[in-house]
């Protein structure tokens, strides 16, 4: 007998780790999620400039790089492919490639430390000669039922090379509801968690992150799927959808401008684990203003994480994860 959609609960607690998220809590380091740029050089270590301390890495250099963040505690990471050596086309063929970044990492993070929660940002941006997140018509407008199509297709994959979580970050209207059913398709509804950006808006703190993953549109811009800064009413609908489609874990993205919604999203879900993507611009106006004196930084730091779990998050997706891992202990 088919299982309805709405049955299926079991993909959101499948992990030791994400079990733990179903809980409110204080702030601890299993509630940070660090994010991560793989690139196709295998022993690429390149800092990016506009997001200090941050680098692309190949998947040779994961060992050294995550090793002795694993050791201090870290216990989870979400990825982000950055392709710079393919061929790339209009249905980001590149993103599912079994030699691609992504699924290479996945699988070689799942040897190095299989007790660390892999999650995998979902979208075609990266892959796309056009840059944009979905499959376009000839006008350059989003062509909406295959770009989900194609979504689903990429996260069914990441989720058979042993991702966790996969994460779409694409905003096309119904790729919630097409990945969970093509999760519980291929056998892993039971077993991948579905992480949705729900309220993601269009803003403009993305700018450092489309430097590191190389994903600016070479046309027009986001705000047609990117929801507007100032529409409220549109992102409690987004998260209500989300809610009804499937998602095991709803997210606000970005986080300081839309602790409102963040505040939203803990009522209109609050059955579901509730997650925040500080920025790279939010990341990058704190520690700047570290470097000019504003302010301590750790101090800042911990202000601003901690506004998020005032708001109702209990997972926090962070560039400061690595220094959140020593703070903590102290």
């Amino acid at each position: 007998m088919p299982v309805e959609i709405s049955s299926v609960l079991q993909g959101g607690y499948a992990h030791d780790l994400s079990r733990s998220w179903q809980a409110r809590r204080s702030l601890t380091k299993s509630m940070f999620m660090y994010p991560i740029f793989i690139t196709d050089d295998p022993n690429a270590h390149v800092p990016i400039p506009s997001l200090p301390g941050q680098a692309r890495w190949g998947v040779n250099k994961l060992q050294e790089f995550i090793g002795p963040l694993y050791a201090k505690g870290l216990k989870s990471v979400i990825l982000f492919g950055v392709p710079l050596n393919c061929e790339k086309d209009a249905r980001g063929t590149p993103a599912d490639d079994l030699n691609g970044p992504v699924i290479l990492a996945i699988k070689q993070l799942r040897t190095l430390f299989p007790d660390l929660f892999i999650a995998t940002d979902v979208c075609l941006c990266e892959y796309t000669s056009h840059g944009h997140c979905g499959l376009l018509y000839a006008d350059g407008t989003i062509n909406t039922a295959p770009s989900v199509d194609r979504i689903v297709e990429v996260a069914v994959a990441y989720a058979r090379a042993g991702a966790h979580c996969v994460a779409p970050s694409d905003m096309m209207d119904g790729r919630i509801k097409g990945i969970k059913q093509g999760l519980i398709d291929a056998g892993f509804g039971n077993k991948v968690l579905l992480m949705a950006y729900s309220a993601k808006f269009a803003s403009a703190l993305y700018g450092p992150f489309r430097d590191a993953a190389g994903s600016a549109p070479s046309f027009g811009n986001r705000k047609c799927y990117q929801l507007p800064t100032s529409a409220k009413g549109l992102a409690r609908r987004a998260i209500k959808r989300d809610v009804q489609e499937g998602a095991d874990i709803i997210m606000v993205k970005p986080g300081l401008p839309y602790l409102d919604v963040i505040q939203d999203a803990a009522e209109l879900a609050g059955d579901l684990p509730l997650a925040v993507y500080q920025v790279s611009g939010e990341y990058a106006m704190v520690v700047h203003g570290a470097n000019a004196g504003t302010y301590d930084l750790r101090a800042m730091a911990f202000e601003t994480t901690e506004a998020f779990v005032r708001a109702g998050c209990n997972l926090i997706l962070s560039y400061f994860t690595p220094q959140f891992l020593d703070w903590l202990d102290q």
